[in-house]
C-alpha cells in the first residue's frame, strides 16, 4: 500500500548504485582486479561448455550438469560484472529504473536456478559413489532434462512472483542505492510504499529457494563421505576427500553468503557487510566453479588436451 505522502514526493526514475565510490583512491586497482575476474569467470566456464558439447567423452550426466552450470555461471557474471567495470571506468553511475530491474531479474533468476542445480549436481555425484549399479537407470537421459528443467524453472517461477509485487512499488528516493548492482534489499530502501509484505513473500520465497537444496546438497556429500570411510585405500580416501571438500566449500560459501543476506534477520551489522557477502555469491562462486568442478578434474583435462591436437592437426594443414 502506498505512502499516503508519496504525491508530494518526486517519483524516482534512476537510481546511482554507489558501488565501491567510497574508496575513490582503489577504483583502478579495483577495475583491473574484476576485468581479471571476468574474463578467467567467462573462458573458463565457456571453455567448459565447448568441451561438454564437442567431446563425446564428456556426454554423461555429470558433466550434462557442469555444462549447465558453466553456462549459468557465465549468465551471472555477465548480469553483474559489465556494469560494474563500466562504472569504475568510466565514474558513471547512474542506471535507470527499468535497467536495475532487469538486472535484478536476471540475478535473482540465475541465482535461484543456480541453488537448485548445485542440489542436482550433488544427488548425480550421490547416485554414482552410493549406488553405481543403478545409476544407469537412476540418471538416465529423461531424468537428468527433468532436473535440469526443474531448476531453472523454479529460479524463473522465485523471480518472476517478486517483480510482480514490485511493480506496486512507488519509488521517491533517496535515489542513491548503497551497492554494486540492483539488489532486493537496496532497491527497496528507495521506495515510499509499503514494504512489509514485499520482505516478507520475499524472504519466504529465498527459503525455499536456498534451504530445501541446500539441505540435499548437504545430506548426498554426507552419504559421499560415509561411502568414501569405507574405501580401503588411504590414497583413494584422501584424493575423493579433497575432491569433495572443495565441492562442499564452494557450495557452502555461495549458500552461507546468499542466506546470511536474505533470510536472516536484518541487523545493522549485517547490512553493513551485506557488500562483502555480495562479492562472495556474485563474483568469486562463478570464478571458482570451473576451477573447482571441472578444471581439476582428469576427464576434463584430458578433454582439453585432445582439444589442443586437434587444434594443432588443424593448423599442420596450413
Amino acid at each position: 500500500m502506498a505512502n499516503p505522502e508519496q504525491g508530494n514526493q518526486t517519483t524516482v526514475t534512476e537510481f546511482i548504485l554507489l558501488g565501491f565510490g567510497d574508496l575513490p583512491e582503489l577504483q583502478t586497482p579495483l577495475f583491473l582486479m574484476f576485468l581479471l575476474i571476468y574474463l578467467v569467470t567467462v573462458a573458463g566456464n565457456l571453455l567448459i561448455v565447448v568441451l561438454v558439447v564437442a567431446d563425446r567423452h564428456l556426454h554423461t550426466p555429470m558433466y550434462f550438469f557442469l555444462g549447465n552450470l558453466s553456462c549459468l555461471e557465465t549468465c551471472y557474471s555477465s548480469t553483474i560484472l559489465p556494469r560494474l567495470l563500466a562504472s569504475l571506468l568510466t565514474g558513471d553511475r547512474a542506471i535507470s529504473l527499468s535497467s536495475c530491474m532487469t538486472q535484478y531479474y536476471f540475478f535473482g533468476f540465475l541465482a535461484a536456478a543456480e541453488c537448485y542445480l548445485l542440489a542436482a549436481m550433488s544427488y548425480d555425484r550421490y547416485i554414482a559413489v552410493c549406488k553405481p549399479l543403478h545409476y544407469a537407470i537412476l540418471m538416465k537421459g529423461r531424468i537428468c532434462l527433468q532436473l535440469m528443467a526443474g531448476s531453472w524453472m523454479s529460479g524463473s517461477l522465485a523471480i518472476n512472483i517478486t517483480i510482480l509485487l514490485m511493480q506496486q512499488l512507488t519509488f521517491c528516493g533517496p535515489k542513491e542505492i548503497d551497492h554494486f548492482f540492483c539488489d532486493f534489499i537496496p532497491i527497496l530502501k528507495t521506495s515510499c510504499s509499503d514494504t512489509h509484505l514485499m520482505e516478507l513473500v520475499t524472504t519466504v520465497l529465498a527459503a525455499l529457494c536456498t534451504l530445501p537444496p541446500f539441505g540435499l546438497t548437504l545430506a548426498s556429500y554426507i552419504g559421499i563421505i560415509a561411502a568414501i570411510l569405507r574405501i580401503p585405500s588411504s590414497t583413494g580416501r584422501q584424493k575423493a576427500f579433497s575432491t569433495c571438500s572443495s565441492h562442499l566449500t564452494v557450495v557452502s560459501i555461495f549458500y552461507g553468503t546468499i542466506i546470511i543476506v536474505y533470510i536472516l534477520p536484518k541487523t545493522d551489522t549485517l547490512g553493513a557487510l551485506n557488500k562483502v557477502f555480495s562479492v562472495f555469491y556474485t563474483v568469486l562462486t562463478p570464478l571458482a566453479n570451473p576451477l573447482i568442478y571441472s578444471l581439476r578434474n582428469r576427464e576434463v583435462r584430458e578433454a582439453v588436451g585432445r582439444a589442443l591436437n586437434k587444434f594443432s592437426d588443424f593448423l599442420g594443414l596450413f
